[in-house]
């Protein structure tokens, strides 16, 4: 199908309910020619967007349950966010229901759900990834780290499967990796990974299966302590632009990563209909693929959404029917720089605190005209928000630079309260742009 018109979809529903689909709430909802956003299940702070309401009992690992509820509101568009809908096929039900579907099949998401694939699918498409091994045994995972090691290379270990940004450890030494793989045992195949050393970046395009549409660069920060310290998290904080990688590089990207990817996926009879983010290693010889999800990255998307220039509606349709416009490689922004401060739940990420009553919410909304997107809440009788998930808030900030968006997404960061509160304050601050290992 070749790309036409663009067409705004009035009436749209949003599978998921953190601070990821809080943000594309917030984008779809204003644009004009939309007439309602619904959330499934969604959460009590989206409610309070303007045109936004939620259906709260929607099981959004239910395909049945998100068709239903796609009718039952005359969804003229779905958007399926969180990856563990995606690989519980969500989308498949939705496209098979007839609706228009943005989000992958099944099929097209393992390029997220299983590591080993992605390492398969970017082998037999020419796109360089870290040397790797896939082992469904401890034995052999460990000999493949010993083997990185003495040769002087560090050693990643993942977990093949999903596990919600953390299941990677970058290990310090040989005892880190083996026990990190002993940690995993019986928990399915282990991925192990030649160390790459360099800054990361996100590039997520919009893809109609064969067509791929940049949205802004951006960088997450995965340590949970200031300057990259800790244990790896699902994303402490976002900023975008980069200083060291401009959005206008996201036309070679494309190239490099985006569009092979998308051509072995379609060779392969399971054409990638989504949002394809490519995670990515500045090295010293260019750009390597860590990792590819299959959806808008989070906490990226709070960040990136800010700076675009124009509706987002029409683009998600259009890529959904396989119709995206052909020729243009990036969307438009606005001036300026924004960033994201993450603030986590005591216990975050090992066994995270919930019930902890949340103070300061309009305080911070006001710093500065910040956005506070709602990832881990739920709203008591009394109205009080309280934590009720690892990742709480992500609070966004813009700025003309980004020096100057970093500090007040900080200052208003700082007038959130509860306890046990987790946060970092380095969030696009020099020492946290000069150099990521991964």
């Amino acid at each position: 199908m070749t790309g036409g018109p663009l067409v705004m979809p009035t009436r749209i529903l949003i599978v998921g309910s953190g601070g990821r689909e809080h943000a594309l709430a917030w984008k779809l909802a204003a644009e004009p020619g939309v007439n309602e956003v619904v959330v499934a299940p969604g959460s009590d702070a989206m409610t309070a967007e303007p045109r936004v309401r939620r259906f709260p009992s929607v099981d959004p690992l239910d395909g049945a349950s998100v068709v239903e509820a796609a009718r039952a509101c005359a969804a003229e568009l779905v958007v399926i966010g969180p990856e563990a809908s995606l690989a519980a096929g969500v989308a498949d039900a939705s496209i098979a229901a007839g609706i228009a579907t943005f989000g992958p099949s099944a099929a097209a998401a393992r390029i997220e759900s299983s590591k080993a694939f992605c390492h398969e699918i970017a082998a037999a498409a020419g796109v360089p990834m870290a040397r790797s091994g896939v082992f469904a045994d401890v034995a052999g995972a460990v000999e493949a780290a010993r083997r990185l090691d003495a040769e002087g290379s560090g050693v990643v270990v993942k977990a093949d499967g999903l596990a919600a940004g953390k299941g990677v450890t970058v290990a310090a030494d040989l005892d880190e990796a083996v026990a990190a793989i002993e940690a995993a045992a019986g928990a399915g195949r282990i991925v192990i990974e030649e160390r790459l050393d360099g800054a990361e970046a996100s590039c997520i395009a919009v893809c109609d299966g064969d067509r791929a549409l940049a949205l802004p660069i951006a960088r997450d920060h995965k340590r949970l302590l200031d300057g990259d310290e800790g244990p790896n998290t699902g994303g402490m904080g976002a900023y975008s632009p980069l200083p060291d990688l401009p959005d206008e590089a996201a036309d070679d990207l494309l190239a490099r990563f985006h569009r092979p990817i998308l051509a072995e996926l379609g060779r392969r009879g399971t054409p990638f209909r989504g949002a394809l983010y490519a995670g990515l290693m500045l090295t010293r010889d260019g750009p390597v693929l860590l990792e590819c999800n299959g959806r808008f990255g989070d906490p990226e998307t709070q960040v990136i959404l800010p700076r675009l220039a124009a509706p987002l509606g029409p683009l998600l349709l259009a890529a959904a029917r396989g119709a995206l416009p052909a020729g243009a490689a990036r969307l438009a922004t606005l001036p300026g720089a924004t960033a994201g401060v993450v603030l986590a739940a005591a216990g975050y990420p090992e066994a995270p605190r919930r019930g902890d009553a949340i103070g300061g919410l309009d305080a911070a909304a006001t710093t500065g005209d910040a956005l506070v997107f709602h990832a881990g809440t739920t709203r008591a009788a009394d109205g009080t928000y309280r934590t009720a998930g690892g990742r709480v808030l992500t609070v966004v900030a813009r700025g003309a630079d980004l020096a100057e968006a970093s500090s007040l997404a900080d200052r208003a960061a700082d007038a959130v309260r509860f306890d046990g509160r987790q946060r970092r304050h380095d969030i696009g601050r020099v020492a946290a742009v000069t150099g990521v290992a991964r």
